[in-house]
């Protein structure tokens, strides 16, 4: 992975989140390592950034989630929750927060897992999309799913927020420019 912020463009100061679904995590049981790293790295590109909301999986995520956006958030990061145990239910209570989807980013993440030969990164149902104006971003709940996500997210996450409320932006580094 790059080195926060490394060719990324940055967002000095706009606000952002992180929200972890970890019903163990949330009682105590252990602490959470994904969502202080994903702070880092967020970090690393300008936002604003606090302490990681640590919650039950569940419909906790979904009031944290939208907690954040009301806040003020341009982006929110989840992490955990995503897979398919019966307790797994972050995407189904991000679906109904978002205004409009963002498939390509979620397929994309799944994709690179497996390209770094996890086939079971094809299991993960994070989803991506637009709550106003925030970008919402479902990652697993591994360290390496963590850091996969992040790598995807890295030369694509500040255009995205400056698309989302219609800004001028350059080009991403490399890209054609064929989606905005």
């Amino acid at each position: 992975m790059t080195p926060p912020g490394a060719g990324a463009g940055s967002v000095p100061g706009l606000p952002a989140a992180v929200v972890v679904a970890s019903n163990r995590a949330a009682a105590g049981v252990y602490d959470d390592t994904t969502g202080p790293l994903i702070v880092s790295w967020l970090t690393g590109l300008g936002f604003a950034v606090g302490a990681p909301a640590v919650v039950p999986d569940g419909e906790p995520v979904g009031e944290a989630i939208r907690a954040a956006v009301d806040d003020g958030a341009r982006v929110v990061l989840t992490t955990g929750g995503t897979g398919l145990t019966p307790t797994d239910r972050t995407p189904d209570v991000t679906r109904p927060l978002l205004d409009r989807e963002v498939p390509g980013i979620a397929e994309a993440i799944r994709a690179h897992g497996v390209a770094k030969g996890v086939p079971t990164a094809a299991l993960s149902r994070g989803r991506a999309g637009v709550v106003g104006t925030c970008l919402v971003v479902n990652l697993p709940g591994s360290r390496g799913g963590v850091k996969d996500g992040l790598a995807v997210l890295e030369p694509m996450l500040v255009h995205a927020v400056e698309q989302v409320v219609g800004s001028d932006h350059d080009r991403p580094p490399g890209g054609s420019g064929s989606a905005g």
